[in-house]
């Protein structure tokens, strides 16, 4: 059975190209009138899915007096407008999230990003060079910086050895423990490339 006929065979709630429903038995709702009532309008701009049934005559002098703004104040109408701009979907403030990710920041202002602080970036300011994690261990224990010559790092383990070794401080062992993390340090930093001469 094809599409087309099945429609033919269940009339039901069929309307033509006019818009009048061909099956609708209703009388025309105009006072008076005896026509059948074929054409639906509704009944208010606030109710639109009840309807008035008329004959062709009386729907077109219905439609002609038909303002779905009747009533409605200016401000309410501007109101009307304005949800049909975006198809009466709710919209959230533009603003409200990008100045939530900017105080993330610590920015107030996300024009100051093109003001003085385009150029600084402050997570690197204080990193320094990028040395393996032992080498940046040994810098800590010999308490120099990644910037420190291989001649200065010398002189700190020099100075650390003079005051941890036993030899030098009367002959306490107390000391040994932190002795060898100083050593070990020194291992790891005297051939290190990361260091200039």
């Amino acid at each position: 059975m094809s599409v087309s006929s099945a429609k033919k065979k269940n009339p039901r709630g069929r309307r033509g190209m006019s818009g009048a429903s061909e099956t609708s038995t209703r009388v025309c709702d105009h006072e008076g009138c005896e026509e059948p009532g074929k054409f639906r309008a509704p009944k208010a701009p606030d109710v639109l899915d009840d309807y008035f049934w008329f004959c062709q005559q009386h729907v077109r002098e219905y439609n002609l007096k038909w303002n779905f703004f009747d009533g409605t104040t200016e401000a309410e109408l501007n109101a009307q407008q304005t949800k049909d701009r975006v198809w009466e979907r709710q919209t959230r403030k533009m603003g409200d999230p990008e100045t939530r990710a900017w105080a993330r920041l610590g920015i107030e202002d996300p024009h100051q990003v093109l003001g003085n602080n385009s150029t600084q970036n402050p997570g690197r300011r204080n990193a320094g060079k990028r040395l393996p994690p032992t080498e940046r261990r040994a810098i800590e224990i010999l308490e120099v910086r990644d910037s420190s010559t291989k001649t200065e790092v010398r002189k700190a383990y020099k100075a650390l050895i003079k005051v941890l070794h036993p030899d030098m401080n009367g002959g306490d062992r107390s000391q040994e423990e932190q002795l060898q993390l100083v050593v070990w340090a020194w291992e790891q930093l005297k051939d290190s490339r990361n260091f200039r001469d």
